[in-house]
Order: structure tokens, then C-alpha cells, then sequence
């Protein structure tokens, strides 16, 4: 018998027997079969028990199975109900959030969340990149994060986070004024093929932004520039872009400096998944402010419409598609 149970393994095993299905199971946690399979036979082998009886047409519940689900429940329950009597003690406290960068959609969703509630202490954070503020979000030293929360070098841990999606926000490049493309009112992907296209590819910080510009690229026959340290702030990726002379894929709002413009890419649009992510145990008026603040700026602002002509990351897609089903984007 195991001297502890991981509240995650409950978490699976009563997913499973509730919906006696591990392919049902596995979608409403989120995550792949194979990976909740496994995990339900880790669970047998630390409690030395038998928990399904399973066969290629159904799976039951074994009488131990019967038994433990009771408790399992009972655990979870009273582990749920503590973490958020004390989330609740620690209302008062700041919330830190981190915006990934000075003048993007985070910025705004901020500005009016402290405008909604102003009593609530939220504290700003740039950490660059949702791979770093990911590693901060899990040790407990940020609160909130937002970013792309795909491409990641592991699998978002549906388990521990949850996310929200913010903006489907147009993709962009950020160009010398005096470019050839920069004459354009808009750059079509087409036009492109066969250059290079700095996607800040060296930069650890944001795998998950490197990830995308390099997939968008391959699909429409550009490449990305080579590996290079990665300029913080505007100043320096001003001084990067006049030094290198490349285009910089970017967003579409964004902070510009005299000298460089930013013209949106058609045909497709291709569209950087804004998502907002945060502990699933987390209560906390900043954080609800957080959320009606997107709610209401999506609404207005039409965030979560597509255009007609877009380009989408298919792991991004697959996500969206699981948010359709359960209403929130969720891990794979």
C-alpha cells in the first residue's frame, strides 16, 4: 500500500470510473489516452490492487475500484474545500501577473482589470517569453501568466493550470521604413518564399513563440534567420532590426519607434493564440477582474472572431477546438 496518494492519480482514476471509458476520461482531463493509462496502472501498482476490470468491449469498476472511488471522491472534495479556504485568507495579497512584454494585448487587459477593481492589488511582470513566466507560474512565484501556451518543450499541465483563451490576434512584421516590404500596406505570406525571417529562434525564454514562427515560415516557404541572443526592450530590437536588416515576425499590437513600421500578414492571416493561465485553485479578486476584464474587452473588440482567410497552428487549432467543446482552451 503507498504511504500517500498523488491528488492527480484520484483526479484520473475518478474520471475513469465515472465515465467507465478511457477515451471519454481521457478527454474531459485533457490529455492523451496512452498518458491516462499509464497512469491508472502506476496507481494499481502503488496501492497493489486491481482498480478496472478491463476488456476489449467495456471496463468495470473491480470491488476495490467500488471502494476507493467513495474515498477518492471524499479526498478530493476536502482538498478542494481547504485550498480554497485558503486562497480566500489570501485575497489581500498582490497578485502578480506577468505580461510577457511593455505594449501588448496583456498591457490592456490589465489596465482594465484595475480600473474594475480597484481595491485589488495586481502587480505587472515581464518575463519575455511564456516558457520562462511557465516555469515562474509553477513555482508559485507568479500568479498569472499570458502567452501562446502551446509549443511548449512539454505538455501543458492541464493537471496543475488553467487556461483561458484572451485573442486571435493578427500576426504581423516589424520592418525597417526603409524596406522594400515596408511600402506595402500589407504583406502577403507569398511574399516571403525563399527569404529569411527573424522568428527569435536562441531564445530560450520563448519557446513557444519560436515554435510558432518557424512552423509558420516552413508552411509558406520562408525560413528563419540563425540562432542569435535575443534583444530586449524596444530600443534593442530597433537596433537589431537597423544592424541585421531582416524582417521580425511580430504581433500586430505592438509598441513602434521612429524608423520602423509594422505591416500585418494576409493571405492567410496568420493568428497568435493569446491565452491567460493560472492555478486551477486560485481564488482571487484580481484574478476575476482578470477574466471580465477579457470577457469584456473579446466581446468588444470581436478577439475571439476569425477572419475568413487565417492561418491557425494546428496545435493551437486542436485547443480551440477542445474549448469549443468544454468552454475553456484546455492541454492536449
Amino acid at each position: 500500500m503507498a504511504d500517500e496518494l498523488d491528488p492527480r492519480l484520484l483526479r484520473y482514476f475518478v474520471a475513469v470510473a465515472e465515465e467507465l471509458h478511457f477515451t471519454r476520461a481521457a478527454g474531459r482531463l485533457h490529455v492523451a489516452q496512452q498518458a491516462l493509462s499509464r497512469e491508472i496502472r502506476r496507481l494499481e501498482r502503488q496501492l497493489g490492487v486491481s482498480l478496472f476490470a478491463r476488456s476489449t468491449r467495456r471496463v468495470a469498476l473491480t470491488p476495490e475500484g467500488e471502494r476507493l472511488l467513495v474515498r477518492a471522491r471524499d479526498l478530493l472534495a476536502l482538498r478542494d474545500q481547504t485550498l480554497r479556504e485558503l486562497y480566500e485568507l489570501d485575497a489581500d495579497r498582490p497578485l502578480r501577473v506577468d505580461l510577457l512584454a511593455e505594449g501588448h494585448t496583456p498591457v490592456r487587459v490589465l489596465r482594465a482589470a484595475r480600473e474594475r477593481a480597484p481595491r485589488a492589488e495586481l502587480v505587472a511582470r515581464f518575463h519575455g517569453g511564456f516558457g520562462a513566466a511557465l516555469d515562474e507560474l509553477l513555482a508559485g512565484r507568479i500568479d498569472v501568466a499570458f502567452g501562446r501556451s502551446e509549443g511548449l518543450p512539454r505538455p501543458f499541465p492541464a493537471n496543475v493550470l488553467s487556461r483561458t483563451l484572451v485573442r486571435l490576434e493578427p500576426m504581423a512584421l516589424l520592418l525597417p521604413e526603409d524596406h522594400p516590404l515596408a511600402a506595402r500596406t500589407t504583406v502577403s505570406l507569398d511574399a516571403l518564399r525563399g527569404t529569411q525571417v527573424d522568428a527569435s529562434v536562441g531564445n530560450d525564454e520563448a519557446p513557444e513563440w519560436v515554435d510558432l514562427g518557424v512552423r509558420l515560415l516552413a508552411a509558406f516557404g520562408a525560413e528563419p534567420s540563425p540562432p542569435h541572443l535575443h534583444a530586449e526592450g524596444l530600443a534593442e530590437t530597433v537596433q537589431h532590426l537597423h544592424t541585421h536588416g531582416r524582417p521580425i515576425l511580430t504581433l500586430f499590437e505592438r509598441p513602434i519607434a521612429p524608423g520602423v513600421v509594422v505591416r500585418p500578414l494576409v493571405d492567410p492571416v496568420p493568428l497568435y493564440v493569446w491565452t491567460m493561465v493560472f492555478r486551477r485553485e486560485l481564488r482571487h479578486p484580481g484574478l476575476d477582474a482578470l477574466r471580465a476584464s477579457v470577457e469584456e474587452l473579446a466581446r468588444r473588440e470581436h478577439w475571439h472572431d476569425s477572419p475568413p482567410q487565417a492561418w491557425i497552428c494546428e496545435a493551437d487549432a486542436a485547443a480551440l477546438r477542445v474549448r469549443a467543446g468544454s468552454g475553456s482552451v484546455s492541454g492536449p
